[in-house]
């Protein structure tokens, strides 16, 4: 379910269940989510950003082809910077995009 039904469900005070009835509003409601979330993902994929801001580390070495090492060197080096909240290590897709740029050769 998703989370602007979840949202809905709370303000009526109703639970979903598994022998909940389904109405036609329901499932064309539900349709219309669907090909929102189709759309975002695919403009998403063809513009070749990702949607978000922060990126963790395995979505970095994911976009840009890199082992766990290199990374690690690319952050030790001062090279890429980043930010580290508990356990979790987060980069900036500006900056990424940012040090891509600036090591560009002719």
């Amino acid at each position: 379910m998703d989370k602007a039904t979840q949202e809905r469900a709370k303000m009526s005070g109703i639970v979903p269940n598994r022998n909940q009835i389904l109405t036609l509003g329901d499932l064309v409601e539900f349709k219309e989510d669907m090909l929102q979330e189709l759309k975002r993902i695919m403009k998403e994929c063809a513009s070749g950003t990702p949607g978000k801001k922060w990126l963790k580390s395995a979505e970095v070495k994911k976009l840009l082809g890199i082992s766990h090492g290199f990374l690690q060197s690319l952050r030790d080096g001062g090279i890429l910077p980043y930010t580290k909240i508990g356990g979790s290590i987060y980069y900036d897709y500006e900056d990424i995009t940012f040090m891509m740029s600036a090591n560009k050769s002719a």
